[in-house]
């Protein structure tokens, strides 16, 4: 395999610090270009003198002095302020982005990579959300550029290896279900911020922990699902699985299915993104096969769980609609986590915004910006 120069937009986060502990064991594959947090700069500054990339990007300027007082070396240029990664994108040297930002701020990073052509990791499940008809008439796209990381997405790639994707009847998208799967509507009702913000299996960043237990992650990635693979949003079918084991199912024509399990852990699916097509030795978490297994599958409760059935039918809607939902979803999750609403409002200002938020604008990134901006301010105001 060829080495290659990566660049690292949410250094600082789970799956970028996760990736540095893959580039760290395979420095014969890949150099560390760039790197990239937005508030974090003790943790970046770690990370910079580690690595030594040529570029860092710091999002909050505040911080400045300091950071660079952090620094042991002098890298080739320091940059500051969110906006700068397009320009990080569009313009400085890499072969890869692992793009790991959270939430509509890191499509155009994807966006602006794929059209330079270069090869895109994608952990930010919202660039193709908001974007997925955008970024899937990219030839980079086509040319099979962009790779994802979410271990559904990925154990979903690696089940159509050698495969006819002409031949899938359906992906059974699996959901851990979150803190609170087993909970009565009522329950539901008292559920507070610490609550929500405990998950039973996978160790995340608030807003995706949150989103993990509204399951409206679930729903986003259903719709990335179907911008990835070409299938219909009704061809992509959600189901709980309580293990967090089997990461996803593929049902073929012919009546077989294919499912890849692992521990949950997002070591493999990082890996497997930075190296595809290829599989590289490391040594990842494995199951034990020896011991006893419990897989467990049941159906989704859709009443209980509202926020995935407004990303399934944001889907069908199409155009702006899944960028609304994204925003108006990522506002209500804020304002959550600030305690300004309770958790069962969350889907309300959702629902809200989709009713009221629409555009007959031409589907651009611009148009995509704009309608970004004014979901978040209407979100904003619901329920005040």
């Amino acid at each position: 395999m060829q080495k290659q120069k990566i660049a690292i937009f949410g250094s600082t986060g789970s799956i970028g610090t996760q990736a540095l502990e893959i580039l760290n064991q395979k420095p014969e594959l890949f150099d560390v270009g760039v790197l990239s947090a937005n508030n974090n700069y003790e943790k970046l500054a770690a990370q910079a003198n580690q690595f030594r990339p040529d570029v860092i990007t710091l999002g909050n300027k505040n911080h400045k002095s300091e950071f660079e007082r952090l620094l042991a070396y002098k890298p080739g240029n320091i940059l500051y302020g969110n906006e700068i990664l397009e320009h990080v994108a569009a313009e400085e040297d890499y072969d890869l982005l692992l793009n790991s930002l959270v939430g509509f701020a890191g499509f155009m990073s994807t966006f602006l990579a794929l059209k330079r052509d270069k090869k895109v990791a994608l952990a930010n499940k919202e660039s193709l959300v908001v974007g997925g008809e955008i970024l899937t008439k990219l030839p980079a796209f086509h040319d099979n550029k962009l790779i994802p990381v979410d271990s559904e997405h990925s154990a979903m790639l690696q089940c159509l290896v050698g495969e006819n994707r002409e031949t899938i009847k359906k992906i059974i998208i699996t959901a851990s279900g979150g803190p609170f799967r087993d909970f009565s509507r009522e329950e539901m009702e008292q559920i507070t911020v610490e609550d929500a913000l405990n998950h039973p299996n996978w160790e995340m960043g608030a807003k995706i922990t949150i989103d993990s237990s509204t399951m409206m992650n679930k729903g986003l990635e259903i719709i990335e699902a179907m911008w990835f693979f070409g299938l219909p949003i009704d061809h992509i079918q959600p189901i709980i699985h309580p293990q967090s084991i089997i990461h996803s199912i593929i049902e073929f024509s012919d009546g077989s299915s294919k499912a890849q399990l692992g521990p949950p852990d997002m070591k493999v699916p990082i890996l497997y993104a930075l190296t595809y097509p290829e599989r590289v030795n490391c040594p990842n978490e494995t199951l034990d096969y020896t011991s006893s297994m419990n897989l467990e599958l049941k159906p989704v409760d859709f009443e209980k769980f509202p926020c995935l059935q407004l990303a399934i039918e944001s889907a069908k809607l199409g155009g702006f609609a899944p960028a609304v939902l994204n925003a108006a979803n990522e506002v209500a999750v804020d304002r959550f986590l600030e305690k300004e609403i309770r958790y069962i409002d969350i889907p309300k200002i959702i629902e809200s915004s989709l009713r009221n938020i629409t555009s007959n604008k031409e589907l651009t990134p611009e148009a995509l910006q704009d309608i970004d901006r004014e979901t978040r301010k209407f979100a904003n105001l619901v329920l005040r």
